[in-house]
C-alpha cells in the first residue's frame, strides 16, 4: 500500500521527486525550489515534450528520453504525461501531488500565462505564450486545466494502488500554504542533516 503522508512532522531528505499536479498549479516552480535544495538536478518534462514551433516530440521518442534524464541517483522532475508514467514513476522514490483547489489553479495559471506572454519569455526550444493561444484556440491551457482536474482527482488514486507504484512515497498537498511547510520541513532536514554530518 502507498505511504500516503500529508505535512509529515519530520520528513526524511528524499532524492528522487516526481512533482504532478494540474496544469498551473506550481510544478515547474516548485521542483525548481527542491531542486536548488537539494542540489540534484531538475528534469522538466514539457522541454522533453514540446519540440520547435510547439512540435509534439512522438510518444516513444519521449519515453526514451525521460528514461534516459532519469537515469541518475538525485533528481527532481515535474509533469503528469500519463503516456510515459510506467516509464517515469518506478525511478521515483516519492510522488509530490499538488491537488489544490481549482480557483487557486486557474488564477496561478492566469497570472503565468500573463506574464510570459506579455514578456515574451522564452520557454523550451524557442517556444513562447500567447494570450491568442491560450484564450481563443483549442489549445488552450485553460480548457486543459478544467478538463483534466477533476479527472486526474479520479485517476491518480487508482494509479497509486497499482502493485507496482507502491514503492512510491506520496506527499498530497492540498493548498500553497500546505506545500510552504512541506518544503520548510525539507528543508530543515537538509539543514539538520548538515549540521549532524
Amino acid at each position: 500500500m502507498t505511504n500516503t503522508q500529508d505535512i509529515p512532522e519530520k520528513s526524511p531528505i528524499p532524492t528522487r521527486l516526481l512533482i504532478i499536479g494540474t496544469v498551473g498549479a506550481g510544478k515547474t516552480h516548485l521542483s525548481m525550489q527542491l531542486s536548488g535544495l537539494l542540489r540534484v538536478p531538475h528534469v522538466e518534462f514539457d522541454a522533453y515534450r514540446h519540440g520547435p514551433n510547439w512540435t509534439e516530440t512522438p510518444d516513444d521518442e519521449f519515453r526514451i528520453q525521460l528514461a534516459d534524464a532519469l537515469q541518475g541517483n538525485s533528481w527532481v522532475a515535474d509533469g503528469n504525461y500519463s503516456v510515459a508514467r510506467d516509464v517515469v514513476w518506478p525511478r521515483g522514490q516519492t510522488l509530490v501531488w499538488l491537488d489544490y483547489p481549482i480557483a487557486v489553479v486557474m488564477w496561478r495559471l492566469l497570472r503565468r500565462t500573463l506574464l510570459r506572454s506579455l514578456q515574451r519569455q522564452e520557454l523550451w526550444n524557442g517556444n513562447r505564450e500567447t494570450l491568442l493561444r491560450h484564450f481563443f484556440s483549442r489549445q488552450s491551457l485553460f480548457l486543459w486545466a478544467l478538463q483534466s482536474h477533476w479527472l486526474r482527482r479520479k485517476t491518480i488514486p487508482l494509479a497509486l494502488a497499482q502493485p507496482e507504484y507502491s514503492h512510491l512515497e506520496l506527499v498530497h498537498l492540498r493548498s500553497p500554504e500546505e506545500t510552504e511547510r512541506w518544503l520548510e520541513s525539507v528543508a530543515k532536514s537538509i539543514n539538520g542533516s548538515a549540521h549532524a554530518a
